[in-house]
């Protein structure tokens, strides 16, 4: 926080020192003195189009104030352009300071279309108006859109020249009777809505709980019903400041006396903890937030210090203070978005970076002539009321990217509702576009304070009750600006507000404007316009398919519109026979089926679509016509099947019967084109096709009754249905039982089917190994020559019953056995008599039969694997016993057995290898292993000596801390603190850690990790 507050002083002191520079350069100009609004006006810059920057002409009407004129070169280059003419290139403009003023924006044009984000909920602020006379209520008389009120004799002319729209309608939601009783003196001091829940908060310290309904009467005007839940008094004696609900927490935050309380939004009732932020004066929630938990608010307020904005966090039941801001001046208003703050202080605006410390200055501002406001209307941008009158759009770069509007000058909210901006002053409630900047609509509305948009909804408010600002349909102005030729005005407003179109009468007219259009660029060819037109006219597809000849369903009941859209009967009279122009419009069609399928247009006419689409695509022969039929799709089956076989598509016929759920047909249509029944060259591998599609069949029947066909044609593909099949159905309706009596008659699969349940399965079961070894071993005998030689190479075959033998323990050993006897299959009988724990006899035929000395040793070594050491140097004792007994290849014994020996020394007990030794065998010959053993023995002698020493060392070191804990005395009394239970000592024993800390004997033997050092708070 000290750099932090270090580095923000300095700037704040550059930017003073170049506030009084300025100043000065100002008061020395000629009229310099007098020149300090438009100066300050001139630093309002907006770009309308890419390229240098330009001011607005919000700042021309600034400097066009009654006040003493700048000097001439200065009141050029601040000349606004008129609208919709760009300014001429070549007029410089006056360059503000370092750091000062909005900084131009490439991008946004003046009559922008974006929609902004919905507005941050600010809560407009200001006291009660005096007890109104007897009469109507406030905003509840009838104006005239576009009206001006007598104070503003300024604007009439401008007023009577700007175009009126209709473009809200004031309804009553809370009425005075329904807040207070007769006897209530209190006053309506701020509202919060949060989904149907409405909450009031009164200067009697009450907060109302209202449940809003809104309802449509048959004209089509909305009313709304208010009804109350509960109410409650928070035990001040001040008015309720500021409502704010954080409906993730449940939790309505309430602003009162200068403290932030946090109550139930349904029960009104304080949280338990009693969790409240003190010193505030006004708040904001932070609607982007930056904290990254979901289950906490972030909250920025304005401290009762002086110049002092803080952050917290808040939680259900507690608050958590995160950041302390010094400002340059007493901030007066804050709205915030993710790190950034945009504050009104004293004299000026500005943006600051709470994080960085990084501050921007937007524009001047006099908290004593007018009441500031801040509101966030999207991400990263904000609202602001700017001098002149000015509704100022300012992002956390500071600069603006939309046109300013105007308003009055004594303004006291202000709301987004887009494509609008509805201020809020003293008499009035004006609404202002957002696209052309011009004022729509003016509504009387008298002692009104509280003006505020929440999630689309503007609520304003007087002192006694509550309104609603319910935004009227835009058909009658579009209506106008249709029925004078001005489309792209209609259109532009159509697009910015196309949520707000909810008249049908307004959309068909809409839509049959774009539709005509779309047709005149169809027949002419141009069909990217034409597909835009359509789009956005949201066309219906079958009025264009119905141009085309037989593509739409027999069964369809679509006739074209009336009047129609277009003078075409079909497309042969629009292209007049020209077969290069049907091509290209049967590709357009193709295209833009395939781009609105999937997207709302096709709702409800699905069928019709999908159905011409594939006619379409068989006519061409197009290769999307296969990915139309493997996806969600709406083709009628008649039509398309008798499409389908006209232009001989079998292929896709079968899957089209398939996504119809008529598997059989499919199969038997795929099965009647492998076996050159029909001709259809689609695949090359349908076979296969096939197999794969009984693979993931969930149809037994349908399985079973073809299984023989593609066994039939291929055992190793046609198993495929039994072995590729996913598990689940493998055990539903696929008995591996029956699938072997099936496959009896085929061998090879029999094999493989077995393979896949022994080694990919994995099926712990007796018959399935033995079965497999069997078969295993009467292929190996019927692939062995009469003569059999010693050196063969192994079959593939012999090398999978190895494998199977020596990894699986489940097939019938003494079975195998006796089938392998008089076989002169050596090494299965070797590997069967491993598996009978009869190891010499294995070691003999390996190393006297076979005389295979690597595989006697990979024998013990496989033998012994997961085993005891003692186990494992059994075998390899067994072994040498084996190789230095009698039999043949004496010599070549004694070499493998010096060998093992100098190999596998660990694996010997030296002394008894030793007895078993030839005496007239040389020490040389043995080195290896006698230097092996000798090595062995030495580092397991040293090994226990260190464990010893270091036993005795560690014992050392426990007496030392016992002798030192022994030496100091320990101070207990009954105000001393367990450091883990936090419990006082009742008794004079307890545990005393290194650290100092002393614990209970019941709490140390329950937790054996050390615990910290005493807490700063803790008795002695």
């Amino acid at each position: 926080m000290g750099g932090f507050t270090c580095s923000f002083s300095k700037y704040t002191a550059q930017r003073r020192r170049g506030a009084r520079n300025r100043a000065a350069s100002v008061s020395s100009r000629p009229g310099g003195g007098e020149s300090a609004a438009p100066a300050a006006a001139a630093l309002l810059r907006y770009r309308p189009r890419p390229g240098p920057g330009r001011l607005s002409s919000c700042a021309a009407e600034i400097c066009a104030s009654p006040r003493p004129p700048p000097p001439r070169a200065p009141r050029q280059a601040l000349r606004a352009p008129k609208p919709g003419h760009p300014r001429p290139e070549g007029r410089p403009l006056p360059r503000p300071g370092p750091g000062r003023g909005l900084q131009p924006t490439r991008g946004a044009g003046r009559t922008g279309t974006g929609a902004p984000a919905p507005a941050t909920h600010v809560t407009g602020s200001g006291g009660a108006g005096p007890e109104p006379k007897p009469g109507p209520e406030p905003g509840l008389r009838s104006a005239r859109p576009g009206a001006r009120g007598p104070e503003r004799p300024e604007r009439g002319r401008a007023a009577a020249n700007m175009m009126s729209t209709k473009a809200f309608t004031l309804v009553p939601a809370i009425e005075r009777e329904q807040l207070l009783s007769d006897r209530d003196r209190g006053l309506l001091e701020c509202v919060e809505c949060c989904g149907r829940n409405l909450y009031v908060g009164t200067s009697d310290c009450f907060v109302y709980h209202f449940l809003l309904e809104e309802k449509t009467l048959p004209g089509g005007s909305a009313t709304f019903t208010a009804t109350r839940q509960l109410h409650r008094h928070l035990g001040f004696k001040k008015a309720v400041s500021e409502l704010r609900a954080a409906s993730a927490l449940s939790r309505l935050l309430v602003l009162c006396d200068g403290c932030i309380s946090l109550v139930h939004m349904l029960s009104l009732e304080p949280v338990p903890s009693g969790a409240r932020i003190k010193g505030a004066t006004a708040f904001a929630l932070n609607e982007n937030p930056v904290s990254g938990d979901p289950f906490c608010v972030e909250v920025c307020i304005i401290s009762v210090k002086r110049r002092t904005i803080q952050v917290f966090l808040v939680y259900e039941d507690r608050v958590q203070i995160v950041r302390e801001v010094s400002t340059p001046e007493q901030p007066l208003a804050v709205a915030v978005d993710g790190h950034f703050l945009c504050l009104a202080l004293t004299t000026q605006y500005i943006i600051l970076n709470y994080s960085t410390g990084a501050a921007q200055d937007l524009f001047p501002f006099c908290s004593e002539e007018r009441r500031p406001i801040v509101k966030r209307i999207g991400r990263q941008e904000f609202l602001l009321a700017g001098p002149g009158g000015l509704g100022m759009f300012a992002t956390v770069a500071g600069i603006s990217q939309r046109a300013p509007v105007r308003w009055s000058e004594n303004v006291i909210g202000a709301a987004v509702c887009f494509p609008y901006v509805v201020a809020l002053d003293d008499e009035f409630i004006t609404v202002h576009s957002m696209l052309d900047q011009q004022q729509k609509q003016t509504l009387p509305f008298k002692e009104g304070h509280i003006l505020q948009d929440f999630e689309g909804r503007v609520i304003v408010a007087t002192s006694k009750g509550v309104y609603i600002l319910v935004p009227l349909p835009l058909e009658k102005q579009i209506q106008d600006l249709l029925a004078s030729h001005r489309v792209e005005e209609a259109l532009v407003l159509a697009k910015g507000a196309r949520r707000n179109i909810p008249k049908e009468k307004f959309q068909v007219m809409y839509r049959r404007i774009l539709l005509q259009a779309g047709f005149i660029q169809f027949a002419q060819l141009q069909f990217l316009e034409a597909k835009e037109l359509f789009r956005s006219g949201q066309l219906d597809v079958r009025e264009l398919i119905s141009l085309y000849p037989l593509l739409l369903p027999t069964s369809s009941s679509f006739t074209r519109s009336h009047p129609p859209l277009h003078e075409f009967a079909d497309l042969n009279q629009l292209t007049q026979g020209d077969q290069d122009k049907v091509a290209k419009c049967k590709r357009f069609l193709m295209s833009y089926l395939n781009e609105v399928r999937s997207t709302e247009v096709a709702n409800g006419y699905k069928e019709d679509i999908d159905t011409a689409l594939l006619k379409l695509y068989a006519e061409a022969d197009h290769d999307s016509l296969l990915d139309l039929l493997v996806t969600e799709n709406f083709c009628l089956l008649p039509d398309s099947a008798a499409w389908l076989e006209k232009h001989k598509k079998y292929f896709a016929l079968g899957l089209l019967y398939h996504y119809n759920h008529q598997d059989a047909a499919a199969v038997q249509l795929w099965v009647s084109i492998v076996n050159g029944d029909i001709q259809d060259s689609t695949r090359s591998d349908l076979y296969e096709y096939i197999v794969d599609f009984l693979t993931y069949s969930t149809d037994p029947d349908l399985v079973w009754r073809h299984a023989d066909w593609v066994l039939q044609r291929s055992q190793e593909v046609g198993v495929q249905v039994f072995t590729k099949r996913p598990l689940d159905e493998q055990q539903s309706g696929f008995n591996p039982d029956d699938i072997i009596s099936c496959l009896k008659k085929y061998p090879q699969a029999l094999v493989k089917y077995l393979e896949h349940l022994v080694t990919e399965r994995r099926l712990q079961k007796e018959e399935y190994h033995t079965h497999l070894a069997v078969l295993y071993l009467d292929e190996v005998l019927q692939q062995r020559p009469c003569t059999p030689d010693k050196d063969a190479e192994v079959t593939e075959t012999q090398a999978k019953l190895r494998r199977l033998l020596q990894e699986s323990d489940l097939y019938r050993v003494h079975f195998l056995m006796d089938r392998t006897r008089g076989a002169r299959l050596p090494l299965e009988s070797a590997i069967l008599h491993g598996k009978l724990e009869q190891h010499e006899e294995a070691l003999r035929i390996l190393v006297h039969e076979l005389a295979d000395f690597p595989a006697a040793e990979d024998y013990c070594l496989w033998r012994s694997e997961g085993r005891d050491p003692p186990y494992r140097q059994r075998l390899f004792h067994l072994l040498l016993a084996v190789y230095l007994g009698p039999g043949p290849a004496a010599p070549a014994r004694t070499v493998a057995a010096v060998d093992l020996l100098n190999r596998h020394a660990v694996e010997f007990d030296a002394a008894q290898v030793l007895q078993l030794l030839p005496g007239t065998w040389s020490v040389q010959l043995l080195c290896p292993f006698l230097m092996g053993a000798m090595r062995d023995s030495i580092h397991a002698r040293r090994t226990t000596q260190v464990a010893v020493g270091l036993a005795r060392s560690e014992n050392l070191i426990y007496k030392y801390d016992k002798m030192k804990l022994k030496g100091s005395s320990v101070r207990l009394s009954d105000k001393k603190l367990c450091q883990m239970c936090q419990n006082p000592f009742l008794e004079p024993v307890f545990v005393r850690y290194p650290n100092g800390g002393l614990v209970h004997t019941h709490c140390a033997a329950s937790r054996h990790t050390e615990p910290s050092s005493p807490s700063a708070g803790a008795r002695t």
